[in-house]
């Protein structure tokens, strides 16, 4: 049995959280996945995986066992990229993630001009408004916005993005523009599912915050989704400047309850620490970080200006 090929496939299956979800991911034969995890856990001695209809979970012995096998695999492809020449010369593949939205507006401008200065570099960019784990998922850098919870990350400050409440013409013609945030309780508004409560949304007031109730008559789970919407004349949304820069220079849209506007949130580069650093990733790294912040500064100064 190929000891590091079964790590791989254990690690995949609790990354996934089921035999056929690795299986899928990995191109590989159910039953295969379900065999090798068997033999190896006949190998140890020892059981790895809960096993039920629904999920499956880890068992002590497998949570520590798991952690052992990542360390192992880094370890291995740390070695690999070393032999490679990809720690003397950028070359490789090199993946980042960000907001679907925020990586479709900034990222993929800054890629192109990336790949046309790096020819050895291949690109691959993992674009969702989930938060992946750089670690678990062999990510070499990611765009988060907002604050950094996890502190096993190295961040850059590279700018910051503001929170904005919004409406179409047609809407605030109709129903009239709310002053304060409480007013918000009187009209229809669009939650984008993730940064706000579909029953309430939080704004700043003093060095507290204030829930102020709202009526969702639209949920969804996507910023596009929402800003489409509030387009149509649907109602109010609150979402990140970036998300409606076009719109409201358009004229598509308006922004309200700006004396209400919580403080921008930060915008940075992040990248495992512990690891000697692949040029690959240095080389976006001094790429991308003064490009990103002569892009989001000069958003923030519109928005400061002209509301947009």
């Amino acid at each position: 049995m190929d000891r590091l090929e079964t790590m791989s496939i254990l690690l995949t299956v609790v990354e996934t959280g089921s035999l056929s979800a690795a299986s899928r991911r990995l191109g590989m034969p159910l039953a295969t996945v379900s065999r090798r995890i068997s033999d190896l856990e006949a190998q140890l001695r020892a059981r790895l995986l809960n096993r039920s209809s629904r999920r499956l979970t880890l068992t002590d012995a497998g949570a520590s066992y798991v952690q052992a096998c990542r360390r192992i695999l880094d370890d291995v492809d740390e070695a690999e990229r070393a032999v490679s020449g990809e720690y003397r010369t950028p070359k490789g593949e090199l993946i980042v993630t960000a907001a679907m939205v925020f990586g479709r507006l900034h990222v993929v401008p800054l890629a192109a001009e990336f790949l046309k200065a790096y020819p050895e570099i291949d690109l691959r960019l993992v674009l969702n408004d989930r938060r992946v784990s750089l670690i678990e998922e062999h990510i070499d850098l990611g765009v988060r916005l907002g604050e950094l919870p996890d502190s096993s990350l190295i961040a850059i400050r590279v700018g910051s993005i503001q929170r904005v409440v919004c409406a179409s013409p047609a809407y605030l013609d109709r129903r009239g523009a709310p002053k304060t945030p409480q007013e918000l309780a009187g009209h229809d508004c669009i939650t984008f599912a993730g940064p706000q409560r579909p029953d309430a949304w939080d704004f700043p007031l003093g060095k507290s915050v204030v829930l102020a109730p709202v009526h969702s008559r639209l949920v969804v789970n996507s910023a596009e989704a929402a800003v489409d919407a509030v387009v149509q004349g649907i109602g109010i949304t609150c979402v990140f400047s970036y998300h409606i820069a076009e719109a409201v220079r358009a004229g598509r849209l308006t922004l309200l309850l700006r004396a209400f506007e919580p403080p921008p949130l930060p915008v940075n580069l992040v990248y495992p620490a512990g690891r000697l650093l692949p040029l690959k990733v240095r080389a976006f790294l001094d790429f991308a970080a003064p490009r990103f912040k002569a892009r989001l500064a000069a958003d923030i100064e519109r928005h400061s200006e002209t509301g947009t």
